[in-house]
């Protein structure tokens, strides 16, 4: 008889939390990434072979970049808008790639999930939760659920391995960032069972005039301070902007830090990047929310959100308000001070 691993003794008690229900509501983040979508449907395979749950994936906020539409239409997924059903109706709830209280998850506070399994800083909403599984030090949620898969002896199919290895990826930057041994070992084992022709299709997905138009603002506002780089976002349709604007920027040679700000229905919302190893980018996050606000992330991304008063939505007050929170970035990364210079001249005809 094989030793019973690590792996295989949470994969028994998740087991034992599933086991009894007909119907499970998988919420995933707001806006979710690739690797929210990919942990998802991967809890769905393992629901659905090892208990024949019926599951339905849900989220908060609106799915707009290419590449993740692309990615839930090969899956052939189709996750339903949170407000449109009624999650008291389903006999468990489970999170990924997320937790109850970071802000960017849109399930009824009342409501406790039963599951909870995410690669980021446990909250403390979430000690509460029947089972976690919350593995702060792993690159994507998406390596967590093939360890499940694999301890489940569940034959992955290429559909789903695509969409795991992709979710690796773009959490990681390709391995290259914030990558533990298991990110490795999950990519490897992942990518002989996936369609490399798929992934090529869903990273080069097409993308909308309205893309490179919101990207020409970026560069065109993006203001340089020492070693980081400030940038609005505008007009922000959903916060995924705010994190593709961000990862790019971090290129750009001699900078750090990066922050990427936008504001939507009265809420600003924050994507920081950094390559420094001290401060942390989700420190920083944490500290320009503050108490009314939601932050938090990892070493080297995070993000924030934060509510505006009623003084701060429009006009000087919103501006006086941002200029606030930039303010405090920039002392926090050491750039306090520095000259602003913008990172494109302006050009001539």
């Amino acid at each position: 008889m094989p030793p019973v691993t690590r792996s295989h003794a949470r994969l028994e008690k998740l087991r034992s939390v599933l086991r009894g229900a007909t119907t499970l509501l998988i919420v995933m983040q707001n806006n979710p990434d690739p690797d929210a979508i990919a942990a998802a449907a991967a809890l769905r395979e393992i629901a659905n072979q090892l208990e024949g749950i019926a599951c339905s994936l849900t989220h908060g906020g609106t799915i707009g970049r290419a590449e993740n539409l692309a990615l839930l239409r090969y899956l052939g997924v189709n996750p339903r808008p949170i407000e449109t059903l009624d999650p008291t109706r389903f006999n468990r709830t489970a999170i990924v790639d997320a937790q109850p209280g970071a802000g960017n998850v849109s399930l009824d506070p009342a409501i406790r999930p039963d599951i909870v399994i995410d690669h980021h800083p446990i909250r403390p909403q979430t000690r509460s939760v029947p089972f976690t599984d919350i593995r702060r030090h792993y690159g994507a949620t998406s390596t967590i659920m093939w360890e499940y898969l694999k301890a489940a002896g569940i034959t992955i199919e290429p559909r789903l391995a695509t969409a795991l290895v992709y979710g690796i990826r773009s959490d990681t930057q390709d391995l290259g960032r914030e990558t533990t041994r298991a990110d490795i070992e999950a990519f490897l084992a992942l990518y002989p069972m996936a369609n490399p022709r798929a992934l090529g299709r869903i990273v080069a997905a097409p993308l909308p005039r309205t893309y490179f138009a919101r990207l020409r603002w970026v560069l065109d506002n993006a203001v340089i301070h020492g070693h980081s780089i400030v940038a609005s976002v505008s007009p922000l349709d959903t916060p995924e902007m705010l994190a593709e604007a961000a990862d790019l920027l971090l290129r750009v040679a001699g900078v750090s830090w990066v922050l990427c700000y936008g504001v939507i229905d009265d809420w600003l919302y924050v994507s920081l990047r950094t390559s420094d190893r001290e401060p942390a980018a989700g420190t920083i996050a944490r500290r320009l929310a503050g108490k009314r606000g939601y932050g938090g992330g990892h070493q080297a991304l995070a993000g924030a959100q934060i509510p505006l008063s009623p003084s701060h939505r429009t006009g000087p007050g919103r501006s006086r308000f941002i200029r606030g929170i930039i303010g405090r970035f920039l002392k926090a990364t050491g750039n306090a001070g520095e000259p602003a210079e913008p990172l494109c001249e302006p050009t001539r005809g």
